[in-house]
């Protein structure tokens, strides 16, 4: 492989040239969406060099999703990003299952982010970008990939630094219609459900096809005091500030309000999604549905959407790998799509640069697949639960006993347990990833709370402050005086070990002598072995299954 530094990476981001200059590239992310953007940050981030291509010419300026959950205000926070996004955002604390009217309650759980926040897709591809864009990340808008083949070697199990000769040739074509070929060592598709890339790489799509489909606009004019009828009617109506539904959009427009509605009407759900839709359908639509057309007027979109449930088959085959909506689409109830694309993105970015940078432990990459698929899964099979509560209603031969199905589950999300369990589920702040050792402590796999503490040597006063680099964090919570100079002196570009003296008091913390936190906040591995010698010991073996060998090992 040309050892070359890729002059492209310093060309100005979403410039209009050729990605083909320099063919010399470690990843190729085909999507500009949030999951692309992040993914891309997170390799850079590693020292990976990262080049975007994304087919539209310019930034999505509409907005189909809207929110981002706990876990991914987290996963901002582990970064330092979070400020930027809350400067932008409503927060709002209680969100839903299926539209029942017993709300979740996100201000419960157990961390510093109990809320969704309310914040277009646009404005969240805005602040992404920027963060791209600080890491010196290539995006090359206007190039649409076309296919890809896998080279000899590619199954990508190939020695450090990527010396076995695999690697991944991509059919890219340019503005002008010209198709030429770009060569990585690694491509991850973030394309979308119509994924070039998973399509290219053989990849299947097992689903369900659409059986219905909503309809969803925003106005910038409507009629305030109609909105409560449509909303006690099941209209969805939220407001809009224009100016991070629509960052990049044409100044006029951009002052004043906008709402969006979003609706399911029983005679239209039959629809195609996609058939474009008019305004003139919308308002008959309002109309049928709650009795006026809410004064709807000066569309800034109009959108169906449907509800094709799909799951990729695998998330990994060979040097191509899938994240997001590539890998998962949904009907978007409780607004999950966009989340778990970003936290796909979390927990792929650090393993494949672990695997290009050649200290990967073996499987590192494998486990991808391995602990997002079952997450996809999960998050296909919840949103089909809530599809079908929705629907039921609308089918006049079950509307009665629907009507009686959701008002006993809004009765049982009265119960505290039960609200607990869902918002977990959705929020994704339940998510934990199997161990691989059956034996190992109750903390590892999940994520890592954001306890406040004191450490030696370090200003973080929680534990998300020393997340930013994207390293692994050793906490030593025993006072082992030896721990910090053996780990950095055998992992230290990989591992940031310090001694806590003090930090919050915890239950499940409760006899734990040392944690491993991997990059993307979850829980490696952690130890309540008293026996010095043996934690040592154990402290090897864990590093080592995670970071790779030590320095020289």
């Amino acid at each position: 492989m040309n050892a070359a530094r890729d002059t492209a990476a310093d060309a100005p981001t979403d410039a209009a040239v050729d990605p083909c200059a320099d063919t010399d590239t470690d990843v190729i992310v085909v999507g500009a969406g949030p999951t692309g953007l992040l993914l891309a940050a997170e390799l850079a981030l590693g020292g990976v060099r990262v080049r975007i291509l994304e087919r539209r010419a310019a930034a999505q300026r509409d907005s189909r999703a809207l929110t981002l959950h706990p876990r991914s205000i987290e996963l901002m926070d582990q970064r330092g990003l979070v400020e930027r996004f809350l400067a932008h955002g409503r927060p709002v604390p209680g969100w839903h299952f299926a539209g029942l009217d017993t709300r979740l309650d996100f201000s419960a759980l157990d961390t510093r982010h109990g809320y969704t926040l309310f914040l277009a897709q646009a404005r969240t591809e805005q602040l992404l970008a920027e963060r791209t864009r600080e890491l010196d990340v290539t995006i090359r808008r206007g190039y649409e990939v076309t296919g890809l083949r896998q080279n000899a070697g590619s199954d990508g199990e190939g020695g450090p630094g990527g010396t076995d000769g695999g690697g991944v040739e991509v059919a890219v074509r340019g503005p002008d219609g010209t198709v030429e070929t770009v060569r990585a060592r690694y491509v991850v598709g973030c394309d979308g459900g119509r994924s070039v890339v998973r399509r290219a790489a053989g990849i299947g799509f097992p689903g369900t096809d659409e059986t219905l489909s909503g309809a969803l606009g925003d106005f910038a004019t409507v009629d305030p005091a109609a909105l409560d009828r449509a909303r006690a009617h099941g209209v969805l109506a939220v407001p809009l500030d224009p100016q991070d539904a629509y960052p990049d959009g044409p100044e006029e427009g951009r002052a004043g309000g906008l709402t969006r509605l979003v609706l399911l009407d029983p005679e239209r759900m039959q629809t195609p999604s996609a058939e474009p839709l008019t305004l003139d359908e919308f308002r008959a639509s309002l109309l049928r549905i709650c009795g006026t057309d809410c004064g709807v007027a000066r569309p800034r979109w109009l959108s169906r959407f449907g509800n094709a449930t799909r799951l990729a088959a695998r998330y990994r085959a060979g040097r191509v790998l899938l994240a997001g909506d590539a890998a998962h689409i949904h009907f978007p109830a409780a607004g999950q799509g966009l989340n778990t694309g970003l936290q796909d993105a979390m927990n792929l970015g650090w393993k494949l640069a672990a695997e290009i940078n050649g200290w990967a432990p073996p499987r590192l990459l494998d486990s991808y697949h391995a602990e997002r698929h079952p997450v996809g899964r999960a998050v296909t099979e919840n949103t089909e639960i809530q599809t079908l509560l929705a629907e039921l209603t609308l089918l006049p031969q079950y509307r009665r006993p629907a009507a009686a199905l959701r008002a006993l589950m809004a009765e049982l999300l009265g119960i505290e347990e039960v609200n607990r369990h869902l918002a977990g589920l959705v929020s994704a702040l339940d998510t934990a990833y199997p161990p691989d050792d059956a034996a190992a402590d109750p903390l590892v796999g999940r994520r890592m709370p954001d306890i406040a503490l004191t450490a030696t040597g370090s200003a973080a006063i929680r534990v998300y402050e020393l997340l930013p680099p994207g390293r692994f964090v050793l906490l030593d919570l025993a006072g082992d005086e030896e721990m910090r100079q053996s780990v950095e002196k055998a992992w230290g570009t990989r591992v940031t070990a310090l001694t806590v003296t003090e930090h919050d008091p915890r239950t499940d913390l409760d006899g734990v002598r040392e944690i491993l936190v991997r990059p993307d906040g979850h829980i490696a591995w952690a130890t309540r072995t008293t026996a010095v010698q043996t934690r040592r010991t154990e402290r090897v073996r864990a590093l080592t299954h995670w970071a790779g060998l030590p320095a020289g090992g």
